[in-house]
């Protein structure tokens, strides 16, 4: 049996496929993230990680998606997917269910590296998720969240069929700023898709791992 089969999940698109994080990949993910993920005026993130000095930045992007690698139970699960263009590494796209088996539900965040971004890398990798989850896995919704004034992610959000879903008061760098939360259900999704559907190999042998005996379909 294969240890992690994860490592042989991929999700591809028109321009990009996806694969869950394998070191090779997290180191060049890092060097991605040290060269600039937005402008330093600006801080879409949550947590701040993007502030810490730039030689530290692939270090602390290894260590972190080791802990959630490590961490990963079939009751709470985030597969961090790198993303790649003509086999480079551009940007990063996570999905997370808990107690999915239940909820049916999941949270996605993604970032690309600033020489990637405008370019509909982020709507694409966005919907191939929402392509894994809704096509083969049977979820009913998808959340996401973001900083109101991070426009270009509720652009990708609206694009694929979110909804707002209400707000919440957080600190970004010791000040007060808004987060809004976002919903698409399945049938949402339906409607707002892109004209293709991912194609995705490697899933079944994953399944156990995500809580769920088995997928939506077959077709793998």
């Amino acid at each position: 049996m294969e240890p992690w089969p994860l490592w042989n999940l991929v999700l591809r698109t028109p321009r990009l496929e996806l694969r869950p994080d394998e070191d090779a990949g997290l180191a060049e993910l890092g060097r991605l993230a040290a060269r600039g993920v937005h402008p330093p005026e600006e801080m879409p993130f949550g947590v701040p990680w993007t502030d810490a000095p730039a030689e530290e930045i692939p270090r602390n992007v290894m260590q972190y998606f080791w802990g959630q690698r490590n961490s990963l139970t079939a009751a709470r699960w985030t597969l961090n997917f790198l993303i790649r263009l003509d086999g480079r590494v551009i940007g990063m796209q996570g999905v997370d269910g808990t107690d999915f088996a239940i909820t049916r539900e999941v949270t996605s965040g993604s970032w690309l590296g600033m020489a990637h971004q405008g370019k509909g890398y982020g709507t694409e990798a966005r919907a191939a998720v929402l392509g894994l989850v809704f096509d083969h896995l049977a979820a009913r919704r998808a959340r996401t969240s973001l900083f109101v004034d991070n426009q270009a992610s509720f652009r990708v959000s609206r694009k694929l069929g979110y909804v707002e879903d209400g707000t919440w008061s957080d600190v970004r760098r010791g000040k007060a700023a808004t987060q809004l939360r976002m919903v698409v259900t399945a049938e949402r999704f339906a409607e707002h898709r892109p004209g293709w559907r991912p194609e995705v190999t490697g899933l079944q042998p994953c399944l156990p791992l995500l809580g769920t005996g088995h997928s939506a379909d077959r077709d793998d």
